[in-house]
């Protein structure tokens, strides 16, 4: 079995460092700008106060915008990007490595308010050894595509399966992180020709149940405002000086993660938000029979591991396990490209792929 390279990767001891207190409420780096816009203002408003006012203190309590992130963009070393017309759906922009036809491929889906090169430029280098490694920026998300019409998690998997269409994939080795991880159950259900296997990475069959993610639900509201009156800027530029505080390695790529983060808009995050709060595979994913893996990352402060654990006993899947919390794509990237090449590997075996290079 090929080993991960974690060259390029990035590595660090952590994306934010917070209170005890705050860590249980604090949605982190994975929904980044909007769970930490959510979690903020839930520590400074009182439950009674209206969604104006309360949008209202989360901007006042913002660090100050005025310490923008300087410099050019530069972007890590990622695979050849273009956008691509899906007949009869809208562009996309696509990150492909390329390949021969017999080379097995990975299709990465990304995490809510984060785009495909946010979420997995850590993992890139080592997957791209061995696959042809394929990651779409979701509607609403990234470049992704503006859509007029209400944002669903099944238009997604739609979309994805329309790419893999397009570019004459059959079936691929499916990763998808927080959000993605829907995304794909749902390619999985709706297109099972296009899924070989499913590598699921801090992720949940539902959303609905916990007391905090309700919470978080009903302070959309509050985001979507928020968002809109300009807390998203500050609120970024608070999360990635925390990060490279914590990580210096980052630096260099500070201006180009703020852009990243920049391209969602508050309608296409609120309404995302939406259609995750009501996303439920419980039914049915016991019923899928794909062959699944399970990255738990144990100090998930935003997707309790025993959610977690119970996406995997739904799908019969192997697990395996981080010690990391959400943002462990940025917070120890060399770490997530070795368990996610791992991952990958074990799939591409169990559906009877052979690594192509």
């Amino acid at each position: 079995m090929a080993r991960a390279d974690p060259r390029g990767a990035v590595r660090g001891s952590g994306l934010i460092r917070m209170t005890s207190t705050t860590r249980k409420t604090a949605a982190v780096a994975g929904a980044a700008v909007a769970a930490a816009l959510a979690a903020k203002a839930a520590t400074t408003v009182t439950a009674k106060a209206t969604a104006r006012r309360r949008a209202r203190t989360a901007v006042r309590s913002a660090p100050p915008s005025s310490r923008r992130t300087v410099g050019a963009p530069l972007p890590p070393v990622l695979p050849p990007g273009r956008v691509l017309s899906l007949p009869g759906r809208g562009e996309v922009f696509v990150r492909d490595s390329g390949g021969a036809s017999a080379t097995p491929a990975v299709l990465l889906l990304h995490g809510w308010t984060a785009s495909a090169d946010i979420n997995f430029f850590a993992a890139y280098p080592s997957l791209a050894e061995s696959y042809r490694v394929i990651a779409m920026d979701s509607r609403g998300h990234g470049r992704g595509m503006r859509s007029m019409v209400p944002f669903s998690l099944e238009d997604c998997a739609d979309d994805a399966a329309a790419l893999l269409d397009q570019l004459g994939v059959g079936r691929a080795i499916v990763v998808g992180y927080s959000m993605g991880g829907p995304v794909g159950l749902l390619l999985a259900r709706r297109h099972p020709e296009h899924a070989a296997a499913l590598v699921m990475q801090a992720t949940a069959l539902e959303w609905q149940l916990g007391k905090r993610e309700r919470a978080v639900w009903r302070l959309l509201p509050m985001l979507d405002l928020g968002l809109r009156l300009g807390a998203g800027a500050s609120l970024t530029e608070w999360v990635l000086r925390r990060a490279v505080a914590e990580a210096p390695e980052l630096g260099r790529y500070r201006p180009w993660l703020a852009a990243e983060f920049g391209r969602a808009t508050a309608r296409d995050l609120v309404a995302t938000g939406r259609a995750l709060s009501r996303y439920d595979a419980r039914p049915w994913a016991d019923r899928l029979g794909v062959p699944a893996t399970v990255l738990v990352t144990t100090r998930d402060h935003l997707v309790r591991p025993a959610k977690q654990h119970a996406l995997a006993e739904a799908l019969r899947a192997s697990v395996l396990e981080i010690d990391a919390d959400h943002d462990v794509p940025l917070a120890n990237g060399g770490e997530y490209a070795k368990q996610t090449r791992l991952a990958v590997d074990t799939m591409a075996a169990a559906a009877g792929f052979t690594p192509g290079r």
